[in-house]
Order: C-alpha cells, then sequence, then structure tokens
C-alpha cells in the first residue's frame, strides 16, 4: 500500500508541474516520466490491479463523456479509415520487423514481435511461448509508448494543432447536472464495462464504460460528466501505469536497448506519417484525429492523449480497436510461420519444452 500511494504521489507531482507550466497533455505526460524516472532509480513503482481498472473504467466515462450527435454523425468515414489503416499496421510491421532484423541482428520472431504495434499483452505472452527476447521487446514496446506519449503533443503543439485550454479547466465547465444524473452515468458505465470486460474484449474496462457514456452523451439522455478532479485522477492513475512499467529494468539494460528502440520508433513513425497523409488527403479528418488514431501505442494511453488533447474520442477508439484485432489475428499467424520457416520440414521445430530466461 505505502508503495502505491508513492507512485501516485509522484505521477500527481510531475503531472501537475507539468501541467503548471502549460505543457500539452502535461497530466499523463509529467505522470508518466515521473514514475518511470523513480522507477528507474530503483524505487518499486506498483499500482494494484484493482485501482488500474477502477482507472480505467473513469477514464472510459470521461472520454464518452465529450461525445456529442454531431461526432456519432463521423461514423460513415471510418470503414475507409480503417482501410487505411489495416495497410498502415502492415507495412509498419514490415518495415520495423526488418529494422530490428538486419539493423540490430534480432532474431525474425524477436523482431516481429517488438515491431507489433499495440497489443502488448498478447505480444508478450507470444514471446514466451516462442522463446523470443521477452526483455528486449517490452523494453523496445514501452518505450515506443513513452516516446508517443511525449512526443505527439509536442509535435501537434509545434504544428499549432493542439486546442487551447487545460483539460481541467475544460471539464471544470461541465460539472454534473445532477446527482442522479451522475448516479446514472457511473453505474451504466461500471455495468457496460464489466459485461464488455467479461466477453474478454480488448480493452473492455475502458472501451466498455465509452460506450455507454457516449450513448448516453450521444444520444442527448442526460448532461453529467465527471468533476474534474475525478478525470484529472484517472488520466494521472494511466500515466503512472504506464511508467511502472520500468520497475525492475536496471538503466543499463535499458541503455543496451535504447537504439533498437529508438531506431524502429522512427521507422515506424516515418511509416505511419505517410499514411497519415494519405488519409487526410482522401477524407476531411482533421490532422490531430489522424495522427492518436494511427499512433502505434498503447490503446489507454493513445485514448488519454484523445482526452486531454481533446480529440475525437468515437474516431481514435474505433481505429485503436480496429488495429488491435488485425495485429491480435496477423501476428500469431506470422510469429507461427516464423516459427517453422518456409522452407523448414515440420522435424526440424524443435518443441518448446522449457520457460524462457530472462538475461540482463
Amino acid at each position: 500500500m505505502l508503495r502505491a500511494v508513492e507512485t501516485l504521489a509522484i505521477a500527481a507531482a510531475g503531472g501537475i508541474a507539468l501541467t503548471v507550466i502549460g505543457v500539452p497533455a502535461g497530466l499523463v505526460i509529467g505522470s508518466l516520466l515521473g514514475v518511470a524516472a523513480a522507477a528507474l532509480a530503483g524505487r518499486p513503482m506498483i499500482v494494484p490491479e484493482t485501482l488500474t481498472r477502477v482507472i480505467s473504467v473513469l477514464v472510459g466515462i470521461s472520454l464518452g463523456a465529450v461525445v456529442s450527435p454531431e461526432t456519432l454523425k463521423g461514423l460513415a468515414t471510418f470503414p475507409l479509415s480503417i482501410a487505411v489503416l489495416a495497410l498502415s499496421t502492415l507495412c509498419l510491421i514490415a518495415a520495423t520487423s526488418s529494422y530490428l532484423r538486419f539493423v540490430h541482428g534480432w532474431d525474425a520472431q524477436s523482431a516481429l514481435l517488438g515491431a507489433s504495434p499495440g497489443a502488448l499483452a498478447q505480444v508478450m505472452v507470444l514471446s514466451a511461448e516462442y522463446k523470443a527476447d521477452l526483455r528486449a521487446i517490452a523494453i523496445v514496446q514501452t518505450m515506443r509508448v513513452v516516446a508517443l506519449t511525449i512526443g505527439i503533443p509536442a509535435g501537434l503543439a509545434i504544428f499549432g494543432l493542439t486546442v487551447s485550454g487545460g483539460l481541467l479547466a475544460r471539464f471544470g465547465a461541465n460539472q454534473p447536472a445532477s446527482v442522479a444524473e451522475l448516479a446514472v452515468l457511473v453505474v451504466v458505465s461500471t455495468a457496460s464495462a464489466l459485461v464488455i470486460w467479461r466477453l474478454r474484449l480488448p480493452g473492455g474496462l475502458m472501451f466498455g464504460a465509452m460506450i455507454a457514456s457516449g450513448i448516453l452523451h450521444g444520444g442527448g439522455f442526460i448532461e453529467a460528466a465527471l468533476p474534474w478532479w475525478a478525470v484529472g485522477a484517472a488520466i494521472v492513475g494511466i500515466g503512472a501505469v504506464t511508467g511502472a512499467r520500468f520497475s525492475g529494468t536496471p538503466p543499463r539494460t535499458l541503455l543496451r536497448f535504447l537504439g533498437a528502440a529508438l531506431g524502429s520508433f522512427s521507422v515506424g513513425i516515418a511509416i505511419t506519417s505517410l499514411f497519415v497523409l494519405l488519409l487526410t488527403a482522401l477524407l476531411a479528418i482533421p490532422v490531430a484525429d489522424a495522427v492518436v488514431a494511427f499512433s502505434p501505442g498503447a490503446q489507454d494511453t493513445m485514448m488519454v492523449l484523445a482526452l486531454a488533447l481533446h480529440l475525437d474520442p468515437v474516431f481514435v477508439g474505433a481505429l485503436h480497436i480496429s488495429r488491435f484485432l488485425l495485429v491480435s489475428l496477423v501476428v500469431p499467424i506470422l510469429a507461427h510461420w516464423l516459427r517453422r520457416g518456409p522452407d523448414k520440414p515440420q522435424r526440424e521445430r524443435p518443441p518448446p519444452t522449457t520457460r524462457p530466461t530472462i538475461e540482463d
């Protein structure tokens, strides 16, 4: 409990500090950087699983609260956007895995799993099953999320694509219309989150809550919204969860894979940028929405960025969950194919008999 309190206190201090000095999406960036720095310094940073689930539900409710009837009218643009995203994802996996394999000497399976955008839990399960380099894959994946979380707001701000005004001020002006409406919002959204989570759908708690909250707000049934302090706490919590992934990682191990992480990140961003330009040329979609929707980061963190940067959460969420499903389908097939090898006979495949070990 004390470690969790320490983690959340560091996250809150970092988030508030960057928000005060006016950094875009300062709450999530500051909390992430604060907790990650403490973890790399040797502090045991922990966010309990139960609290993580509560945070996911609160973020989902907050995302749904910004949905409007006008937002729902944009659903017609999703099929073409998803098609472009699918092509972008396949190109990104091919280019990034090739970079890790031929520049940094990774084996084919580890390169594929390290290049997979999002779906980190599934990627780590496959890494263990196929005896890939767990530590290298985890570090490259986590550092990509961190780089995206910091880089996207900064990049959008440089090009004048962020919305002025702080996130807390935005929700501070949108207090719940009544306690009864707020109760309906929380109960219905939580129930929806639990149903989707029980069905084992990707990001079930957050997306389930967002769907219910979005329907209630987009349909004009309620006007209630979570108070600003609840939204801020949830966003700080997401930053803490992401930063805590560095717990137990020695700095020398991080430096060992720094080149692979930054290089693969650069390749991925180059591919993604080309497809963002293609999408915005084909459809009248705001560039900032397309950038966050196509960014190869964790779903929860990218959704929080969409909230913090005042973007369209329905569009961003639909594309991220679509990519999750695509990656969950394609990557296991490719990993199995690489394990066997296109020209290797069946008898040459050694059966997995021991669990993988992780070396610093």
